[in-house]
């Protein structure tokens, strides 16, 4: 029996290392090869056998359903799965009208997606048809705080949080179990961050493709780069078992993907309604920020009034013998030297 050969095409490597890793999961014997891009895939189509083709929707250069056309011209009988981020219903129904077998929005279910890949095969019997390529709703862009939410939520995990790569926590959704120890753990995946960046510039990849899975006691946690200046942590119970890891991996991936171009949007537009000038100036509010510190005080309240010459001078002079370092305890000063008879004779 001919080996079933499967050609994986998607320009995101860690999706079709995702994808290639749970056909790895099913008990058949697969040839499974991965491609890049549109151009080396129809390269190999014209040399090789492909049975089914796996690839993702918008291609650089070429659209997957041109290769689907390019590949069907030379294996007319191979099955296609198509995979997309877009949640456009206009996609879904120009794949259909394409004549694809089947078609995922990111992120894939796993399960659902092996289904396809036995039944397109024919490696399992089954007398249901094929569930046809039905139409999606129109999904309006989520918000931030939207997509994080819906991150916990599909990953039942305990806390989603957004970080700046000066450690800085841009948007959240839930809290750590133990929330006395966010400072240490930030501060220790900003480390890992840093790291994973300069990892990047040496590979010369255009952008982070590093993840990291931490198997804990009682939470587990995922920390991956969200383009170059971000990254995401989720932490929750059981996201690294070895039966759904790849699910949570393949999930954060594409949410990731979402907030990188949430981050990059434009702001919308607030409507403002204009304030009408008041002759009288509003009152300075207070805070405690703003306050002087108690040394500097006595200036500050005489900030008005002409000083005299050397007041200044004399202010600071006390304030520096006041505030001197304290010196250092593992040292000796030269005079003390010199009284133990250290000191270089002159």
């Amino acid at each position: 029996m001919t080996v079933p050969r499967i050609l994986i095409v998607d320009d995101q490597r860690e999706v079709s290392r995702l994808l290639r890793t749970s056909l790895e999961t099913l008990e058949h014997k697969l040839e499974v090869v991965e491609t890049p891009s549109g151009e080396e895939a129809i390269l190999d189509a014209s040399q090789k056998r492909v049975d089914m083709l796996i690839s993702d929707y918008r291609l650089p250069g070429i659209s997957g359903i041109e290769l689907m056309a390019k590949v069907r011209s030379h294996h007319p009988k191979a099955k296609v799965i198509l995979i997309t981020g877009l949640t456009d219903p206009k996609v879904r129904k120009e794949v259909a009208e394409a004549g694809a077998d089947a078609f995922f929005i990111k992120p894939v279910p796993i399960a659902d997606f092996l289904d396809a890949v036995e039944r397109g095969l024919g490696l399992v019997e089954t007398f249901l048809p094929a569930e046809p390529i039905a139409p999606v709703e129109d999904v309006s862009p989520k918000s931030l705080p939207d997509l994080l939410a819906g991150l916990r939520h599909d990953l039942k995990a305990s806390a989603v949080i957004l970080l700046n790569d000066d450690g800085r926590v841009q948007a959240r959704a839930g809290d750590l179990p133990d929330s006395g120890s966010e400072v240490a753990l930030i501060s220790s995946l900003l480390a890992i961050h840093s790291a994973g960046q300069k990892v990047t510039r040496v590979l010369e990849q255009k952008n982070p493709s590093n993840w990291h899975v931490f198997r804990g006691g009682e939470h587990d946690l995922l920390f991956i780069p969200v383009g170059a200046f971000y990254s995401m942590l989720v932490i929750g119970r059981d996201l690294a078992d070895s039966k759904t890891v790849l699910k949570s991996i393949h999930t954060f991936l594409t949410a990731g993907k979402a907030v990188e171009r949430s981050l990059q949007a434009p702001p919308a537009a607030e409507h403002v309604k204009p304030v009408k000038p008041s002759a009288e100036p509003a009152p300075a509010q207070n805070s405690a920020a703003e306050e002087p510190a108690g040394d500097l005080e006595p200036l500050f309240k005489d900030a008005r009034k002409k000083l005299k010459p050397g007041e200044a001078d004399a202010f600071w002079d006390e304030a520096a013998d006041k505030h001197k370092a304290p010196a250092k305890p593992d040292m000796l000063s030269y005079e003390q030297a010199k009284q133990l008879g250290l000191a270089p004779e002159d």
